[in-house]
């Protein structure tokens, strides 16, 4: 490995190897490199004794911790050339292959996904390849892995890369075994031509390309793949099943000191500033060696030790300013009609007022959606070790690397530099959640206590202080002629907009900006031909909004608007007599939806009839429902079983069934795992999770409080997955559950002849409205 020792930033790079593969643990040696601690020697039970942290401990280099050297110093943490086949790919002297992107693993498998599309372009196995671990400086920035788009947003770049060095290689053979380039084959790695062999590894094993793209290598053709499109186990689920893989929770760095976030159990209003008034030093003294942090309005502790500094956080007497300004929880619809908002047009298309004077029937109606947290089950953690003279490193879970290396940048005074960021896999929660805000917090106490701190969230700070998903008030009016035809559809939503600045950062003192709106065209109306539709987006100002923080969660937008429009769609079919199928298909002219909409009736055993048209008696009722949408550019339609208990008010959805279109599959296997995981979370958000608050905070800070779907209630899922070769590959990753509520809320009507407008559908909810109607 000399030739690859010298090159620039190299070391580093091997270095970040070695911790990828690192498990359970390294041992540091004496030239900053590392040895990797043999299963042998860790064992799983010792290992376990040991906390189940992975201890890292880097000297001389300092590429994780204790970053001050010199040498460390000197190498960039920033993005590696977009158009240098090296910042993509490594080829190593065993012919195996590192994919270098920028796309994290958020539990979704989308890396293994990146890996299938690497692999197919270089002709290996992905038993020959592996993605390197996202650190900034190493890995390229390709954004922040949201909106699923890991796949169709970061899958072109990964593919075009490989093509490069797939040509670039064989370019190499052709000089190395007297053939021209078009007169080789490849087969997984082993070039092939005038009957003589060479590998990749033999071509340039563990040295650079040294090469920028030529914008010339052809990329394979579809009908060619061997690799995308078939199921592939992915590459990190053997080590989380076996208990080896390493998450952030499990990081330990030498000298690390632990601290904890000390704040009201529970946010207030966005914008509204976090003021302590008074703290009580005292009331922690008698806990040993903890450290007190004040930053501004931020206040923390650290300790030696993990249950000293929850002790302190939970000790520690501070007087917070209160106002009771967080008024739009307890009655979202009231607060968000009421309020002054920023309205805009966003989509006009003919004449609705015309188009419902020439409607048979029209029909008008409200719905609600409600805040929602991300709930993630592991709790968001970081550590950071600052380093006043050298490079800061963070370990985080974040979604957005560099993005989140600026701004710890920014609030230590530093550029960004002299920051490296470390991603390591934490809970899944897609979205936003608060992973930023624990680095930042970590970034504010280690800078103060000139040591590393880890900081994890309680419990109570995940719930109480996410980003949750907006609430959401819906005004529909909608027409259909005496044919079925849907004349007009106006559509109207209020929901605050989402919220950028991280709370330790608004307590540092940054300002709030303002919030960016978060409408969802795609889901309004756009799935029908529709000659009449109008869309009018109304915003909640983030300041004085009466709202608490909120940013994107899983098809930002998406299910509340569908649980809207797809309600109204289901009440048109109802006044036309028609079948709900039948009626959506008569009035789309796009053949992907009509494709997932005869697929989801193929799967389910769709028998066509007119909803709640079966006369039924007794306690328990039975309902079928259905809804179209999505997001991501992907196509998606969605059937709902359920079960009511008419005394109880309980829904169960007893199957959940769905089809999608998303494309050209790369990985079957995981568009139906994102599928599958979609349905059932969006029936614990259709069904159960709502945030809850008084006048002041929020009140969800816990699972008692803020109740997911249990295993007993999980309904039975059957998903399908339409690989379309004709389009691009779109997300996965969310569109599945954008329907979700709005196909349990037209079971729900199929089974009792009443319309659930507000969600989630509690049994009190449901109770009130039978009672009602």
């Amino acid at each position: 490995m000399t030739g690859l020792l010298n090159e620039p930033g190299s070391r580093r790079r091997l270095v970040a190897d070695a911790v990828e593969r690192a498990m359970p643990a390294v041992e540091p040696l004496a030239d900053g490199l590392v040895r990797l601690v043999d299963e042998k020697e860790m064992s799983r039970l010792s290992f376990l004794k040991a906390g189940g942290a992975l201890v890292v401990g880097f000297t001389a280099l300092g590429a994780l911790t204790k970053a001050g050297s010199a040498n460390a110093a000197t190498q960039s943490t920033l993005a590696p050339a977009a158009n240098s086949i090296d910042s993509w790919i490594a080829i190593h002297a065993d012919n195996t292959a590192t994919i270098y992107h920028g796309k994290v693993e958020l539990g979704q498998g989308s890396p293994t996904g990146l890996l299938m599309i690497a692999a197919e372009e270089l002709d290996l196995g992905m038993d020959q390849i592996r993605s390197q671990r996202i650190e900034t400086g190493v890995t390229p920035d390709q954004g922040f892995t949201a909106g699923s788009s890991s796949i169709s947003g970061g899958g072109p770049q990964v593919r075009q890369a490989a093509a490069e060095a797939r040509l670039a290689l064989l370019t190499m053979a052709s000089q190395r075994l007297g053939v021209p380039v078009s007169q080789l084959t490849v087969d997984r790695g082993v070039v092939s031509g005038g009957g003589k062999t060479v590998t990749y590894g033999e071509l340039l094993g563990d040295q650079r390309f040294n090469a920028k793209f030529t914008g010339k290598a052809p990329l394979k053709p579809i009908d060619q793949y061997k690799l995308v499109g078939t199921r592939v186990q992915r590459v990190e689920i053997p080590a989380k099943v076996t208990g080896t893989y390493t998450y952030v929770h499990n990081v330990r760095v030498p000298g690390m000191l632990h601290g904890r976030i000390v704040r009201p159990q529970g946010q207030g209003e966005y914008g509204k500033p976090i003021v302590p008034l008074s703290v009580d030093e005292s009331s922690i003294a008698k806990l040993p060696g903890v450290k007190l942090v004040r930053v501004g309005n931020f206040v923390g502790v650290v300790a030696k030790d993990e249950y000293t500094a929850i002790q302190a956080a939970s000790q520690l007497k501070v007087k917070w300013q209160e106002s009771p300004t967080l008024t739009a929880i307890g009655n979202i619809g009231e607060a968000f009609r009421n309020a002054k908002t920023t309205d805009r047009t966003t989509f006009n298309k003919g004449n609705v007022e015309a188009g419902l004077a020439k409607a048979s029937k029209t029909f008008t109606r409200t719905y609600l959606a409600p805040f929602q947290t991300h709930g993630m089950i592991g709790p968001s953690a970081a550590i950071v070790d600052y380093q006043e003279n050298g490079i800061t490193t963070v370990f985080s879970h974040t979604q957005l690397p560099y993005s989140q290396r600026d701004k710890v940048a920014k609030i230590l005074g530093k550029t960004p530099a002299q920051v490296r960021l470390i991603r390591i896999e934490g809970s899944g929660c897609y979205g936003h959640s608060a992973y930023d805000d624990a680095a930042l917090a970590a970034a504010l106490m280690s800078k103060a206590v000139g040591a590393p701190v880890r900081v994890q969230y309680m419990r109570w700070d995940e719930h109480g202080w996410d980003n949750y998903g907006p609430a959401q008030l819906t005004d529909i009016t909608a027409g259909i002629d005496d044919k079925g035809n849907i004349t007009a559809f106006s559509y109207a939503s209020t929901q605050p907009g989402w919220m950028s600045t991280e709370t330790a950062e608004e307590q540092n003192g940054a300002v709030v900006p303002n919030a960016t709106g978060n409408a969802d065209l795609d889901n309004s109306g756009a799935q029908y031909a529709l000659a009449n539709r109008r869309v009018i987006s109304r915003s909640l100002p983030n300041v004085n909004g009466g709202v608490p923080k909120v940013v994107w969660m899983r098809a930002p937008g998406a299910p509340q608007a569908l649980h809207a429009t797809e309600q109204m769609i289901d009440e048109l079919a109802h006044a036309a007599g028609m079948d709900p199928i039948a009626f959506r298909k008569q009035n789309i002219d796009n053949y992907r939806w009509l494709g997932v909409l005869d697929e989801v009736a193929r799967i389910s055993n769709w028998q066509p009839r007119v909803a709640n048209s079966v006369s039924q008696t007794g306690n328990i009722r039975t309902g079928r429902g259905v809804a179209i949408g999505g997001f991501a550019s992907t196509y998606a339609a969605v059937v709902a079983e359920i079960e009511v208990n008419m005394k109880t008010g309980k829904i169960r959805a007893t199957h959940m069934y769905a089809a999608q279109d998303q494309g050209l599959a790369i990985s079957p296997s995981l568009i139906e795992q994102q599928m599958e995981g979609c349905l059932v979370q969006g029936t614990s958000r259709a069904l159960l999770e709502e945030v809850v608050s008084t006048k002041n905070r929020v009140t969800s800070l816990d699972w008692a409080s803020y109740p997911i779907l249990r295993f007993k209630d999980s309904p039975d899922v059957t998903v399908s997955v339409i690989d379309n070769k004709k389009e691009k590959s779109s997300g996965s990753g969310e569109p599945t559950t954008a329907p979700v509520p709005a196909a349990i809320a037209n079971a729900f009507f199929d089974a009792t002849g009443v319309r659930m407008t507000a969600y989630p559908m509690t049994p009190a909810r449901v109770r009130a409205v039978l009672a009602e109607a």
